[in-house]
């Protein structure tokens, strides 16, 4: 799995995110476009530099994606959250 770094927004393939978020990945970017799935991008600092973090939440799940520089996927986590969290 990679994430695609080069655009001015970090860009995931839709049928990753769907199987985690348990959606149709038809269904990803209207629920996107709805707020109803949404982000955060974060780049690492000091010690965490040359890193970044792509986090989605979507009704009570969270799913977080941790890459490097090339966008290649590092760790991916999957938790129980609130919106937000």
């Amino acid at each position: 799995m990679k994430i695609d770094l080069t655009q001015s927004n970090p860009m995931i393939d839709a049928s990753d995110l769907a199987k985690l978020l348990d959606v149709r990945a038809s269904d990803v970017i209207g629920l996107m476009r709805d707020g109803a799935i949404t982000s955060r991008f974060e780049s690492g600092i000091d010690e965490d530099a040359g890193t970044h973090r792509l986090t989605f939440w979507h009704n009570d799940k969270r799913v977080r994606f941790t890459c490097d520089d090339e966008g290649n996927v590092l760790k991916t986590s999957r938790t129980a959250a609130k919106r937000g969290a």
